[in-house]
């Protein structure tokens, strides 16, 4: 059994290979998309999925570093604002819904962390 090891600098995580999740846990702590809401100052995972989802879009996050920051900030807005999203700059409910629609079935950018 291999185990699937990754460390981006965000998280360090490692387990067997045949228990990695292929799906996004769903809870009352999340929003009805799945995801928490994000915003300009929060950090981790989440921001990561976010950063991913807009590069392979093709908007300039600033890379991949979990940090929701001004770069990321002003791509979910274009983001928003090309796909007649209220343009706040938070990644809620209708903004997480239309992102991950949007990045399904696009396969992997320069920034998609992959298992070994």
């Amino acid at each position: 059994m291999r185990n699937l090891a990754i460390n981006t600098g965000i998280w360090n995580y490692v387990e067997p290979s045949k228990e990695t999740p292929r799906w996004v846990h769903f809870d009352e702590r999340q929003t009805l998309a799945g995801y928490p809401l994000i915003r300009q100052g929060s950090r981790g995972v989440y921001v990561c999925v976010a950063q991913d989802a807009l590069t392979t879009l093709g908007y300039d996050t600033g890379g991949l570093d979990g940090v929701f920051g001004t770069r990321t900030q002003s791509s979910v807005i274009s983001y928003q604002s090309r796909n007649e999203l209220l343009a706040d700059g938070l990644v809620g409910n209708l903004t997480w819904n239309r992102l991950m629609s949007d990045v399904v079935g696009r396969g992997a950018s320069d920034t998609t962390i992959l298992p070994e």
